[in-house]
């Protein structure tokens, strides 16, 4: 059975927020909520990079081992999900969480708590695959459709990655073996005529 994971590659990464707008359009996520984010690291800094960051769906994951009422269960293809009708909204699991993923939304002037959100790898919740009431409390099952989550499909420079655990950590390993690193990087001959850094094509005026 696959493991579904997430990888977001922060060397492609441009922190063009598409995953997180294609997310909240897809399931239509409530007011105040981010399923996805893209998180900016040493912003304006040399060595700047940029990643997405939603539910990991850990395999051994804190907020299933804090929550109270064990609303959190692990799916076969090991994606962490919740039940909103078991969730008291303690918020236990959004201080466990190292993510940040469950989240309140924020619903009124003031932000009034409700059953807490999160990412859901596309894959619904406890209800019947494709009913109303999953749309409404989860969004919409992609899994069941036989689709890869949204946020994945709409990353235009295939940064982010979602699927079988060992077919995207393959892919994320061919890039790295390729790509190399400094002025070896795929693509710096394109962009600046030369495979070394800070060196002008060959035949270029001065």
């Amino acid at each position: 059975m696959a493991r579904m994971k997430f990888i977001c590659d922060a060397e492609r990464c441009i922190e063009c927020n598409s995953c997180v707008t294609a997310c909240k359009n897809e399931h239509e996520v409530p007011w105040g909520v981010n399923r996805r984010r893209v998180v900016t690291l040493n912003d304006g800094v040399p060595g700047e990079k940029s990643i997405s960051v939603a539910c990991m769906h850990c395999s051994d994951a804190p907020c299933m081992a804090v929550c109270p009422v064990n609303c959190f269960y692990r799916t076969e293809e090991g994606v962490v999900l919740h039940d909103k009708d078991v969730c008291i909204g303690c918020g236990y699991c959004s201080y466990a969480c190292p993510f940040g993923a469950p989240q309140f939304p924020s619903q009124g002037t003031f932000g009034v708590r409700g059953k807490m959100d999160k990412c859901t790898f596309c894959a619904g919740g406890p209800e019947e695959h494709g009913s109303q009431a999953e749309f409404e409390k989860y969004g919409r099952n992609r899994l069941a459709e036989g689709k890869l989550p949204a946020c994945a499909e709409m990353c235009s420079t295939k940064a982010l990655l979602a699927g079988d655990g060992d077919v995207v950590a393959d892919i994320f390993r061919t890039r790295v073996v390729q790509r190399g690193k400094g002025a070896e990087v795929w693509g710096w001959g394109t962009a600046y005529g030369s495979k070394q850094a800070g060196q002008p094509p060959a035949g270029a005026k001065s």
